[in-house]
């Protein structure tokens, strides 16, 4: 690391004691009726102060199971929320497209569409409708990947875009740990 400060030392520190007292902690796999994709986006806008970044994360369900999710720093300065939500979305396509890809050479097929879930309006609409507006030019890519993407699956299930509160996932998905779940401090 490129010159540590006592907050990089505060912050390895609280990661360490979270690690300890969550070590019990895992994933439970349960049987599920339905054996659908079910994946939930979502983004921080500008949530790291350094830099302006933003956090996008991503969980994705299978058959009500969680079998992959990420949380990562975004490479670039978003402009807007829906600029950041659609290149979190982006990210969530390209593993659920993969996912899905992966059960279909599995012979593993589903009655259910695969779902992807975000909660931000603007980058459903932009989903949808992948129109590059004047404020949107510099995301040309990323729209193409989903684009392209929602036309072809078509033929195989098509995905929903649902825009939902993500009440549940949101803060442990792009929010910085909560002190209550790391022990005394």
């Amino acid at each position: 690391m490129h010159k540590p400060t006592t907050l990089h030392f505060q912050h390895l520190k609280r990661v360490l004691r979270y690690l300890k007292f969550t070590i019990n902690h895992g994933v439970k796999l349960r049987s599920s009726p339905s054996f659908g994709i079910l994946a939930y986006s979502d983004t921080d806008w500008g949530g790291n102060s350094d830099d302006l970044t933003s956090t996008s994360a991503y969980v994705i369900f299978l058959g009500g199971n969680p079998v992959s999710w990420l949380s990562r720093k975004q490479c670039t300065v978003a402009r807007s929320s829906t600029e950041a939500e659609y290149r979190a979305l982006a990210t969530t396509t390209a593993e659920v497209m993969w996912l899905s890809n992966l059960l279909h050479e599995l012979k593993v097929s589903s009655q259910l569409s695969p779902r992807l879930l975000c909660d931000n309006l603007g980058a459903v609409h932009l989903s949808s409708n992948p129109v590059l507006h004047s404020r949107m030019k510099h995301i040309s890519w990323t729209v193409t990947l989903c684009a392209n993407w929602f036309r072809q699956v078509a033929f195989v299930s098509r995905m929903y875009l649902h825009v939902i509160s993500l009440q549940i996932f949101s803060p442990s998905l792009c929010q910085p740990l909560d002190f209550r779940n790391c022990g005394s401090r």
